[in-house]
């Protein structure tokens, strides 16, 4: 396959006033600067210029992220840090027990080489202090506990950070209750509390509340967990998924019944047609995108600290199974800054280095987060789980010319997330023998494995960093690219048309003719776009043009190298049937997946982001605005939902 000469350097998002300009001329010397109003107030003339590969300037897009969610204000309300100020607070806060490293860790973010979630960039050295993204809390089978969970659920939100819940243990609606005579309401009827709870709570005014439910596949309430968000506007908070067991799974192929549980006793209650509720599960993903899947057993069996407690819940986004009360720090490699202007390969060395950085910042964060609970801090401190992931991997293939639906793309997956995983480990590794290993090591799984002592019982997750990544300038976790152009609102309600800098640039030297461009906007594919080049559709895939079964065996590929989980959307055309997401679930299944999540094109009445059409006013479009800004439309990225025009995100 021919290699076109693209330049990694242009990761950046760039954001012409018309396509022509991007194709047609090299942009101003102002660079995106020029397109933003937000460019002064955060401070550009300290941002590096944007020709300095190695310290990219953020672009217009990510200023005003920055500016809108990030950036600290002072008693006015003005901005008070540029984004180098930002990474310098990140930096120094984070590395408070060994300022020695503050260096480092500015160097990599600076450099949009790596980022940790959200929560740190925004509250490390600020009131809050809480610096993790992700926590579960317990809910047990009373009314103390399960509204002692929903008064946790507020204190966390309140310091910018989502939650999972099991609601497995909750007795079925209409069983009895002891203690009053009268018949419990069930899961399903809890879970609304915790939803109107949620919705009162404002972040901090940068993030929303999101919540993960989960509901095991026996539970005797599971068809009505199943249909709940079959009305959109109910549980909006909510991201829900099914825990499904291998006894399950063996009954769907078998077409056996299975048996229904009641918690409160442990005895089976009634039986369901396994497949009955296969379709149920796989008809309603297909229509509502809703519920995702988690595959139960295989999550515990990967439990690295059985021992303490068992993995039930995830985070919203379902890349993190934790116990009770964990919470987890996450960072994410850029890949698309590890590939030189022009190269072939990887700088693997200078990733490898930057693996060691990125896990001993992660296990600093750990100590320097102000938790939002002392059992958060207890069960947290005693496993130290971090997660570790990527991002920008689908522009490191356009890069490199490698088809995303490739077998060259798996194997360069498998080599990327292999090398990341062996690294990491390596690094928990020194750092136990310089810090001590994670409290609960002794008995864990681990050393009955005969794994050397480490200091984190989890390295790796690989999260959507959908806000993440409009700041790096990349494509989102493992996904492909979403569009290749597409049409945006920004805040001041000026529409631009937005190109992939990569695409761009290869199309200008293609000599591709300015009336096929205008239809790759149009259409957001080169691939449904005659005209293109097939050499070039074919490095350029879209998230609609990849089959199911490519973003499947993708997803795998990392998986078997990460300890944590996935987050990862299975895009499906709007013509997919039930048949086809159910086709996706057995792959997952098959293929070591611990959960998988699929869009079918046009599955809401709140559609997310439609490249296809110019959208004219909210009113009439058929993509969902933005909640926030009422600007930008939304599309998916692992799992969640987020505004490239402002960085809000439904995963909080």
């Amino acid at each position: 396959m021919t290699r076109l000469p693209l330049d990694p350097s242009t990761l950046a998002f760039w954001n012409p006033r018309r396509v022509l300009d991007r194709l047609g001329r090299a942009p101003d010397d102002r660079g995106p600067e020029r397109y933003s109003s937000a460019s002064a107030l955060i401070g550009a003339e300290k941002v590096p210029k944007r020709s300095e590969a190695t310290h990219p300037a953020l672009s217009a897009n990510a200023q005003t992220v920055l500016a809108r969610r990030y950036l600290a204000r002072d008693a006015r309300g003005r901005l008070a840090e540029t984004a180098d100020g930002l990474f310098r607070r990140v930096a120094g806060a984070v590395s408070a027990a060994e300022p020695e490293a503050a260096a480092r860790f500015h160097d990599m973010m600076s450099r949009l080489e790596f980022l940790p979630n959200s929560p740190t960039l925004m509250n490390a050295a600020r009131p809050l202090g809480n610096l993790a993204a992700c926590f579960t809390l317990p809910v047990g089978d009373s009314l103390p506990s399960i509204f002692e969970a929903v008064k946790n659920t507020a204190i966390i939100q309140q310091t910018g950070g989502g939650v999972g819940f099991s609601f497995s243990r909750l007795r079925p609606a209409g069983d009895i209750v002891a203690s009053t005579h009268g018949v419990a309401s069930g899961p399903v009827s809890f879970m609304d509390v915790f939803d109107k709870a949620t919705e009162t709570i404002k972040q901090g005014g940068t993030r929303r509340g999101a919540m993960m439910g989960i509901l095991a596949v026996d539970h005797p309430d599971i068809l009505a967990f199943i249909t709940a968000k079959a009305d959109l506007a109910r549980l909006t908070n909510f991201n829900v998924s099914v825990g499904l067991t291998d006894a399950f799974m063996r009954a769907v192929e078998d077409d056996a019944d299975y048996a229904l549980r009641n918690p409160r006793t442990g005895e089976p209650v009634s039986r369901l047609r396994a497949r009955k509720v296969w379709d149920l599960v796989c008809n309603l993903a297909w229509a509502t995108a809703e519920p995702g899947v988690l595959f139960a057993d295989r999550i515990e069996r990967e439990n690295p600290t059985p021992h303490a407690g068992a993995l039930e819940a995830t985070n919203p986004c379902s890349e993190l199974p934790l116990l009770p009360y964990e919470s987890c720090v996450l960072g994410s490699l850029n890949l698309a800054r590890f590939v030189a202007p022009g190269a072939r390969e990887l700088a693997w060395d200078h990733l490898r280095a930057r693996v060691r950085d990125a896990v001993r910042f992660l296990d600093d964060v750990i100590d320097a987060s102000r938790y939002p609970l002392p059992e958060i801090a207890t069960a947290t401190r005693a496993n130290r789980k971090v997660g570790l992931g990527v991002m920008g991997f689908a522009d490191l293939l356009a890069a490199l010319a490698i088809p995303y639906d490739s077998e060259e793309a798996l194997e360069l997956a498998d080599r990327v997330m292999g090398a990341i995983a062996a690294e990491a480990r390596s690094a928990s590794e020194a750092l136990a023998k310089e810090r001590g290993a994670f409290p609960n090591f002794f008995g864990s799984a681990l050393a009955e494995d005969g794994a050397p002592p480490r200091r984190n019982a989890t390295l790796l997750a690989i999260a959507p960093t959908g806000t993440l990544s409009i700041l790096a300038g990349c494509s989102g976790g493992i996904e492909p690219i979403f569009a290749l152009a597409y049409f945006r609102r920004i805040l001041d309600g000026q529409e631009l048309e937005e190109v992939h800098p990569l695409f761009a640039e290869a199309a200008r030297r293609e000599g591709l003719d300015a009336r096929v461009i205008e239809e790759v906007a149009r259409t957001g594919s080169a691939r449904r776009t005659p005209g293109v080049p097939e050499r070039l559709a074919a490095i350029f895939p879209t998230a609609y043009d990849v089959a199911p079964t490519w973003h499947v065996r993708m997803q795998a590929a990392f998986q078997k190298h990460v300890d944590n989980a996935v987050s990862k959307t299975v895009n499906l055309p709007r013509e997919a049937t039930p048949a086809d997401v159910a086709e996706v679930f057995r792959l997952a299944y098959g293929l070591g997946c611990k959960g998988v999540t699929v869009y079918r094109d046009g599955s809401r009445a709140a559609q997310v982001l439609n490249v296809g059409a110019r959208i004219a006013a909210p009113e009439r479009a058929s993509g969902e605005r933005c909640p926030d800004c009422r600007a930008g439309a939304l599309e998916t990225s692992g799992g969640c939902a987020f505004c490239r025009s402002c960085g809000w995100s439904r995963c909080g």
